[in-house]
């Protein structure tokens, strides 16, 4: 990857990642950890191809991303659901680039919804539905898309703490399943506790302009407990280095006034 990328202001470039790089594999979950302002979201979008970095290449199976393509699918932290359309006809919209008979798109959708638990709720617009339903809908739409790579921008925190939960138990078997095309997971997120719960692999961004600083496997069987003591081991580890990452970033924003 190598990802360097900088945003245009009035006084001139300013520098928000330098020299990203990472390698995902088939069957991780990833997630990316680091303090506010330090560009996360916008290396997501770098990966799915809606940003083009400075710098460097995003490569999936072999091949640069470009730009927006099927083959990454990704899921916002406000659900980005279009409300004038039922459940089933947001599902519906990422099966348009297919060559499919309308009456073969309802069915992929109704299977996808299904899928995620919300068999019986393909008429509901957004409005009728829950938080957690919505991002039912939206990971529904994510995997309808028969993506290779599955990116997520804080995909809980938006969801009440007990919908939250419930989500995030089932997250793993929704996605990597028989049914499921997806390869492997990116998520952004700032709660250290999901992101342990959840995740193969944390990367940790750090500095100003903002570098992966740390790379830390997390080797615990599923489910994980944060009551177990090797979960708070590996808390106390990533707490560790997010301070480390917030020292960082905060000496360089010092030194460069």
């Amino acid at each position: 990857m190598d990802i360097s990328f900088s945003y245009r202001t009035e006084r001139g470039p300013l520098q928000v990642l330098r020299d990203v790089s990472f390698a995902v594999y088939e069957k991780q979950y990833v997630s990316i950890v680091a303090p506010t302002g330090t560009g996360k979201t916008t290396l997501l979008r770098i990966i799915a191809g809606l940003r083009k970095p400075d710098t460097g290449k995003v490569i999936l199976m072999g091949e640069e991303v470009k730009g927006p393509t099927p083959k990454i699918s990704m899921i916002f932290q406000d659900f980005a659901l279009f409300p004038w359309l039922t459940a089933l006809e947001n599902v519906e919209i990422a099966l348009l680039h297919k060559k499919l008979s309308k009456e073969d798109r309802v069915k992929l959708a109704r299977k996808y919804l299904e899928l995620v638990g919300l068999g019986g709720f393909e008429n509901y617009y957004p409005r009728e539905l829950s938080g957690g339903m919505k991002q039912r809908v939206a990971i529904a739409r994510a995997l309808a898309a028969q993506p290779i790579l599955l990116l997520m921008d804080e995909p809980f925190a938006n969801l009440d703490a007990i919908t939250a939960e419930g989500l995030k138990s089932e997250i793993y078997n929704m996605v990597f399943n028989e049914e499921s095309t997806v390869k492997a997971i990116v998520m952004v997120s700032h709660n250290l506790s999901e992101v342990i719960e959840l995740s193969d692999r944390v990367i940790v961004l750090g500095g100003r302009p903002a570098t992966v600083i740390a790379d830390i496997s997390i080797d615990l069987p599923r489910p994980r407990s944060p009551r177990d003591k090797e979960f708070q081991e590996y808390l106390d580890m990533l707490y560790s280095e997010i301070s480390k990452s917030m020292e960082l970033t905060t000496a360089v924003k010092v030194n460069s006034k």
